[in-house]
């Protein structure tokens, strides 16, 4: 049985159907012998640059010598990179074991768990087997109720960004949002905090107010040369593309230097090269496809969306040929009025996820929020989509709007 076999009783398809809660965490993690408990973590948070701001963190404390978990999500390929010790996903025969160990105390729980709740359980159970120093943690979805959110004392806590996403769940506004996402922090643990919206973080600041939490709020990183920035006086490189790098790793350097005051070992050079080797795919990155070169970049939202946009309006190219496939729940608006501008070109594909989107209802919707594309296509099979955009040798291609979808890229034979 695989993966996706030991899962499959467990999936939930829609944002609406996701049970959020901690109880089932609880009794579930009880049952394992609480191995939550026997790792310290740094608990990540935030909209967008979560995975960014996890990769840094895992790549500098692995460096500095630690035995270093992570867990993130989604993954783009392979379910086993959600779980990584020493930047290593876990081999795929030890996560179906700790699959099947967790689902075996399913009948100690009430309620039956949802598949990321079940997952969840099997990296802290990793972790503990592993006996990891640290464990870089990101918050699945939300942040009060997230199945993540179960250790009382973190060592840091992390707030990236706040935008509307999953509005359905967490709340129609930033506030509401902002609300969910404070849910990680914990009494008298130090918090950094990104670059947030006045309403969003009027709503954080007062959290972390109630719980008397150490708290700061980096100012942006700055860019010194290609590929390299620094952060109060701290220079580093920068792998990663695009400009909200610079708030991001500006929070991974914050988050160090706490831990350094904490006792932890983190020398300068080994925030360097631990820097120098973060890589997180699928995230404005380049690659060639039939010797084409093309952009990929899951952006899901319209923060990640403006990002996207900022990166390619810095390029200086005249026009874009987008390749676009959305899920249903997006705010596909928000996402083509911040991408499309007057002569671009769109080609609309479907993702490969049953909760995708129409895509010729997304051409629809696109040609009335931006009149004047050169063109604008819907396509049954994304092959089509990508092969007729990269024809046009005139624009630059970026394959966009879902990790789903540039995972199915990254994962198959297109």
């Amino acid at each position: 049985m695989d993966i996706q076999e030991i899962l499959k009783p467990f999936q939930h398809f829609s944002v609406q159907r996701v049970r959020l809660g901690l109880e089932r965490m609880h009794q579930l993690l009880a049952a394992k012998g609480n191995p939550h408990q026997q790792v310290p973590i740094i608990h990540v948070a935030g909209t967008n640059g979560k995975g960014s701001v996890c990769a840094y963190l895992s790549a500098v404390l692995t460096q500095a010598g630690y035995r270093v978990g992570r867990y993130t999500s989604p993954h783009l390929v392979d379910w086993t990179e959600r779980i990584c010790i020493k930047e290593q996903p876990i081999a795929s025969e030890k996560l179906q074991q700790l699959l099947l160990q967790v689902i075996d105390a399913i009948f100690l729980v009430e309620e039956s768990p949802t598949q990321f709740e079940v997952l969840t359980a099997a990296a802290w159970l990793y972790f503990a087997q592993e006996q990891c120093d640290i464990a870089v943690i990101e918050v699945g979805l939300g942040g009060r109720l997230d199945a993540t959110n179960v250790c009382d004392r973190p060592l840091v806590t992390i707030i990236t960004t706040i935008s509307r996403e999953h509005w359905q769940v967490l709340g129609p506004t930033l506030a509401d949002i902002a609300r969910e996402k404070a849910g990680i922090l914990k009494p008298g643990c130090p918090a950094v905090i990104g670059q947030l919206p006045p309403a969003a973080m009027a709503v954080v600041k007062q959290r972390i107010a109630a719980l008397d939490c150490p708290a700061i709020y980096p100012e942006l990183a700055v860019y010194l040369e290609p590929g390299w920035a620094a952060y109060q006086g701290r220079k580093y490189p920068l792998p990663l593309l695009g400009d909200m790098q610079l708030g991001n790793s500006a929070l991974a350097i914050a988050c160090l230097q706490i831990l350094g005051q904490q006792g932890w070992d983190i020398s300068a050079e080994a925030i360097s090269q631990g820097m120098a080797k973060t890589t997180w795919p699928g995230r404005l990155q380049w690659t060639t496809w039939r010797n084409h070169p093309i952009l990929i970049d899951g952006a899901h939202n319209g923060a990640a969306a403006a990002a996207l946009r900022q990166y390619v309006d810095n390029l200086d190219r005249q026009a874009v040929s987008w390749v676009i496939g959305m899920l249903s729940t997006k705010d596909h608006s928000e996402i083509f009025k911040t991408l499309l501008r007057p002569a671009d070109k769109l080609y609309l594909v479907p993702v490969p996820d049953p909760r995708g989107a129409d895509p010729q209802q997304l051409a629809t919707r696109a040609q009335s929020i931006c009149t004047k594309l050169a063109s604008c296509q819907a396509y049954l099979d994304p092959i089509a989509g990508l092969e007729a955009a990269v024809t046009d040798s005139e624009n630059l291609t970026v394959l966009s709007g879902s990790l789903y979808l540039v995972g199915d890229f990254l994962g198959s034979k297109w």
